[in-house]
């Protein structure tokens, strides 16, 4: 889903809950100003077994950070916590091992979200 009226300040947390499609190679959560103007791109990779995470500036995506913790599985329930600080992003996966992504745009509100791929939110809290 989409959403492009988020009022996300440096700050706050976005709390994600959802499952994960046993059939997925991954999915995305997309935080930034618009589809073209993403402050994180935080993507799981099954067939990887990575977390890519990425920023792209007017529609260009910028070096790719990839981290091996991939500690959620296929079909699995899994709640996330981004928290959105001045200089960076904060991702807190469900075994409590954190993403670290930094603010390279220095957005200090977030007004566009997406969520895609194989994963159906069932909740979400700012």
């Amino acid at each position: 889903f989409e959403i492009f009226n988020l009022d996300m300040k440096a700050g706050d947390s976005l709390k994600i809950k959802g499952k994960i499609s046993e059939d997925t190679d991954g999915f995305v959560v997309n935080l930034g100003h618009s589809s073209s103007d993403l402050a994180l791109h935080f993507n799981p990779r099954f067939n990887e077994s990575v977390i890519v995470c990425n920023s792209k500036c007017s529609k260009a995506w910028q070096q790719e950070h990839r981290d091996n913790h991939l500690c959620f599985s296929k079909g699995s329930t899994i709640k996330l916590i981004i928290e959105f600080l001045a200089d960076k992003f904060q991702v807190k996966l469900p075994d409590g091992h954190e993403v670290e992504f930094p603010n390279r745009h220095c957005y200090d509100k977030i007004t566009y979200m997406s969520v895609k791929g194989g994963f159906r939110v069932t909740s979400f809290k700012l």
